[in-house]
Formats: structure tokens, C-alpha cells, sequence
């Protein structure tokens, strides 16, 4: 039996009860506001970032915060699809929205990187169910062939989110305080009142049909996730730090082994119970889209990662402007996701998408690697666009994907599975990502400096024998601190970037070769992700083209009613 004719099969088996588009419009309502909330909170916060840092004298760390916040939401993904088939996805969607509500109050009084990573690992506790529910939701009330449309409309949502974050992040992070609460901090604060309203109006409009299906939850498969993902995160975030064949190395190396090897055995032994059945990866649709996800989360993390830092630190843009030179990228995803989507509702065919997705991906981050410090915001912002493109064109059809190939009773883990293995990129390719572009930035900031001192005509060497440019307090404490950089006395290497504030109001010509070594590790990450791309693209080849599933026999009809 081919798998078009497996996937017909489980469809006849478990027929769903699709809804009517006006019901659907109003569930969607519910969903929108909750994706909202995580949305904004990472438009918000990776824009503030910088500004965040710097205050609390860890900017390299920023990696932890990012990380820790990925790997809560990614090992809580599939949880939240079994659980959701006991007690009803509106329950566990109110409960997602609560817990992201509670870290963010905590977060708001962080006092460290490393605080305020462990409370934004509360928060991803709650945005594990954010993304996947509400997928799940559209997956078990409208037809694959039409859900790519009303898919859509989540797109309108983070593209809102993308305008409205800078703006309310930059604000936030350039105001010193508000009513006593230093200003960055009300970049965690305000997702109080707005996931307070969320609560509402899901607990208002989110009315969807619940068949209650008993699981056994695998509790032991998440233990043994937990201990096998952990480890592999830390030494990929600490690795260049403490030396790859170092005795803590080794010893996260053999503690995420153990951890991974008793996952699959806890699997097999759970059966349809696991957190992650190991018969979905007979599914060749199933298997090869989660390595596709897997491998575009690190590239698509990576990539998000180094771009507001490259705005910030060497373009000098605020908060608010980075953000906004973002906006391009947004727009690309939304592009690439509506045109794609509109064509699928139309031909039912996805496979092509997809292909164009990576290979647009490709031609991005290739070019994204050549960026300079004098490259030009709208050549910077035009790639921005064409990576979003690509982004675009594979999001949306990879999940379309994934759910059409199972029954529809299994569609709540497997919409959580591919959550899952993208967020784990992501989660990976975070942390290796910005371990490789402070360590490069640090290690080549060297032979930047002495290469321009050397050169008697270039500006860093004219900048240092000006007496107006001597003279200026910021420009006397940069060379300080590059004193120290350069004589070991400021830390470790990496350490030297954890407060970039020193580089507000220095000469041009004094930061020009701190700014190209920071271009060269940041064309290192767009290099490791464009090639591992390139192996997404070639899995993609492979990838089945079953036609998307419609209405079944007298079921509503879609938009309008007709």
C-alpha cells in the first residue's frame, strides 16, 4: 500500500467533524490572541536584547537566554499534544497561557543572564503550547486542503507582532524607567495585561469539539529527553569555551548519549503512549519533513540571531530602529506563506514549495555572508526579504505536510512532533550559532586591530593620531578597554563583549576593525547554515507528494458557506 493510500485510509477511519467558516472564524479568534502574546514576547525581546545585556553585564550570554527559553518550549511540545487529547486543547491552550504569563512576571526581576535564563525557561514552559495547539486546533477543525488559508491568518498575527514589537521593545529598552521598573524591564511586564485579555477572549470564543482520547503520558520519555538534550545544549553553547575535548565536554558528550539511548528504548517500550511514537518515522512524509524542520530551525534561529546584533552593534541602529530594518524579513515570510498557501487551497499539491523554500534559503544566507560593515541597509534589507521568502514558502507547506500523512486522531502529535524537531533546531542552532560568532568576533578582533595598526593610512591608524579624536572621553575609554582585551586583563575573550556599551559615541575609524571581525563571524553562522541547508534541500527531492484531503460528503463548505 502506497502512502497516499495509507493516508486515505486513516482518513476513512477516524473522520473528523470539520466546522462551517464562520465557526471557524470565531475559534481562530481565540488562537489568534494567544499566538499573539508569543509572538510579540519574541519580537519584543530580541529586540531589546542588546540594551538587556549590557545592563546586566552579559551580553555573550545571550545564547542561555534564547536556549533555555527553546528547550522548555521544544521538550513541553509533545506533551502538550497528548495531553491536549485527554483534557481538550482549550483547556491546555488557558493552561500554556497562564504559565507564559507567570515567567514573564518573573523575568521581569531578573538580576543576571543566568536568572533571567532560568525564568525565561518558565516562560518556554507556557510557549510550548502556543505554536502546537493552535496547529493542532486548525488541524482537527478544517480540512488540510483548505487550512492552509486560515493558516494564514496567523501570519497576519506575527507579522502585527513584528511591526508592533520593535517598537514596543525599543521604547521600552531606550527609556530608562517607568514608574521605579527600569525600562527593559517592561519588555517582560507588559505581556501581563495583554495574556490577561488573551485569557479572555480564548476563555470567550475558543469553542471547539473534544473526543477524549486516554493516554498514559510519558513521563519517562520526557525524563530521558530532558537528559539527553541538556548536556548536548550546553556543551554546544560552552564548547569553544571550555575546549571540545575537555573532561566536562566529554562528560556532557556521555550523559546526552545515555539520555538519547534510553529515549529510544522508553519509545518502544510506550508503543502509541510515547511521547513521540516510533512508528510515525516509518512515515516517509513524517520522517523526512521533521529532519527538513530540524535542519531549517537551526538555520532560521541562526540566522534571526545574528542579524539584530549586526543592526545594532556595528550598523549603531537603537532598539527600535533594528527592529524596524527587520520588518523586510517579516514581510518575505509573509509572502512566500500567503502565495504558497492560496496555490495549495487551489491545486491541493505541495511538494514544490517547499523546494523553493530551500533553495531560496540557500541564495540568502549565502549572501548574507558576504555583509561587510559598509554594506548598505537596503542591500542587508533586501536579503532580509529573500530569507523571509524562503522561510515563507517552507513553514507553512512542511506542516500541511506532516498532517495530511496521519489519521486525523494522530494529528495532535504529530503536529507537536514537527514543533518539536524544528524548535530543537533551533534550540541547537542558537546556541552553536552565537558560540561561534563571539568566539570568531573575539579571536579575530586581534589580527583585525593589528593589521590596521600596521597600516599607517588606515582609519583606525589616522582615528589614534588625531588629537580631537584622543581628546573625547568615549573615544579614551574604548582604547582602555581594548588595552585590555588585548593585554587578557578584561576576562576571557568572549567576556570582553558582555557590556558592548563602551561602543556608544566612539569614532568610526577606532571601531572599524572590531566591526569586521564581528562581520567575520557573523559570515561563518550564514556559511554553516546555508550548507546545512543544502542537505534539507537534496531530503527534500525525496519528500511524497500526496494531494491534500478536502470536505467529506455533506460537510459545511468553505469561506462564505457555499
Amino acid at each position: 500500500m502506497t502512502e497516499s493510500q495509507q493516508a486515505a485510509q486513516n482518513h476513512d477511519e477516524h473522520e473528523p467533524t470539520y466546522l462551517s467558516h464562520r465557526q471557524i472564524m470565531s475559534v481562530l479568534a481565540g488562537l489568534m490572541m494567544g499566538m499573539f502574546l508569543s509572538a510579540l514576547d519574541q519580537t519584543i525581546v530580541a529586540t531589546a536584547i542588546r540594551t538587556i545585556g549590557d545592563d546586566l553585564q552579559g551580553l555573550s550570554l545571550q545564547a542561555w537566554v534564547t536556549t533555555a527559553y527553546l528547550i522548555t518550549a521544544t521538550i513541553t511540545t509533545p506533551l502538550y499534544g497528548k495531553l491536549g487529547d485527554i483534557y481538550g486543547r482549550k483547556k491546555l491552550f488557558l493552561w500554556s497561557i497562564g504559565i507564559f504569563i507567570v515567567g514573564s512576571v518573573m523575568c521581569t526581576f531578573a538580576n543576571s543572564m543566568y536568572q533571567l535564563a532560568g525564568f525565561r525557561a518558565v516562560q518556554g514552559i507556557g510557549a510550548g503550547g502556543l505554536f502546537s495547539l493552535a496547529l493542532a486546533i486548525i488541524g482537527d477543525i478544517v480540512p488540510p486542503r483548505e487550512r492552509a488559508k486560515y493558516q494564514g491568518a496567523f501570519l497576519a498575527v506575527f507579522g502585527t507582532a513584528s511591526v508592533l514589537g520593535p517598537l514596543v521593545g525599543g521604547f521600552f529598552a531606550g527609556t530608562d524607567s517607568i514608574i521605579g521598573i527600569t525600562g527593559w524591564r517592561w519588555v517582560f511586564l507588559v505581556n501581563v495585561p495583554i495574556g490577561v485579555v488573551a485569557l479572555l477572549v480564548v476563555q470567550a470564543t475558543l469553542h471547539v469539539p473534544h473526543r477524549r482520547l486516554d493516554h498514559a503520558i510519558d513521563w519517562w520519555g520526557a525524563a530521558a529527553l530532558i537528559t539527553g538534550l541538556v548536556p548536548l545544549l550546553t556543551i554546544a553553547e560552552q564548547g569553544r569555551e571550555w575546549g571540545w575535548q575537555s573532561s566536562r565536554a566529554f562528560l556532557c558528550y556521555g550523559i546526552g548519549l545515555i539520555g538519547i539511548i534510553a529515549f529510544v528504548f522508553i519509545e518502544r517500550a510506550m508503543k502509541e503512549e510515547a511521547l513521540l511514537p516510533l512508528r510515525f518515522f516509518s512515515n516517509r512524509t513524517f520522517a523526512l519533513t521533521n529532519i527538513v524542520g530540524f535542519i531549517m530551525g537551526a538555520a532560521m534561529f541562526g540566522g534571526l540571531a545574528g542579524l539584530p546584533l549586526y543592526l545594532q552593534i556595528v550598523k549603531g541602529a537603537t532598539p527600535t530602529r533594528a527592529g524596524l530594518l527587520l520588518i523586510p524579513l517579516t514581510l518575505g515570510i509573509m509572502l512566500g506563506s500567503v502565495a504558497s498557501g492560496q496555490i495549495i487551497s487551489r491545486t491541493g499539491r505541495y511538494k514544490v514549495f517547499p523546494l523553493i523554500g530551500a533553495s531560496s534559503l540557500i541564495v540568502a544566507l549565502g549572501l548574507l555572508s558576504t555583509v561587510k560593515p559598509d554594506t548598505s541597509l537596503v542591500t542587508t534589507g533586501l536579503l532580509s526579504a529573500f530569507f523571509g521568502f524562503g522561510l515563507g514558502n517552507l513553514l507553512q507547506p512542511t506542516v500541511l505536510a506532516v498532517q495530511n500523512a496521519v489519521s486525523p486522531r494522530d494529528i495532535g502529535v504529530a503536529t507537536s512532533s514537527a514543533t518539536f524537531f524544528r524548535q530543537m533546531g533551533g534550540t541547537l542552532g542558537t546556541a552553536v550559532f552565537l558560540s561561534v560568532l563571539f568566539n570568531q568576533w573575539a579571536a579575530r578582533s586581534g589580527t583585525e586591530f593589528k593589521d590596521a595598526a600596521s597600516d599607517p593610512n588606515s582609519s583606525f591608524s589616522l582615528a589614534t593620531r588625531d588629537p580631537q579624536v584622543l581628546a573625547q572621553p568615549q573615544n579614551k575609554k574604548f582604547l582602555e578597554t581594548l588595552q585590555q582585551m588585548q593585554s587578557g586583563t578584561g576576562g576571557s575573550k568572549t567576556g570582553a563583549f558582555n557590556d558592548t556599551s563602551f561602543l556608544s559615541g566612539v569614532a568610526k575609524g577606532l571601531t572599524e576593525p572590531l566591526f569586521k571581525a564581528f562581520t567575520f563571524g557573523m559570515s561563518h553562522i550564514f556559511l554553516i547554515a546555508s550548507g546545512a541547508t543544502v542537505i534539507a534541500l537534496a531530503l527534500l527531492f525525496f519528500l511524497p507528494n500526496i494531494p491534500l484531503r478536502g470536505r467529506g460528503a455533506g460537510e459545511a463548505a468553505p469561506a462564505g458557506g457555499h
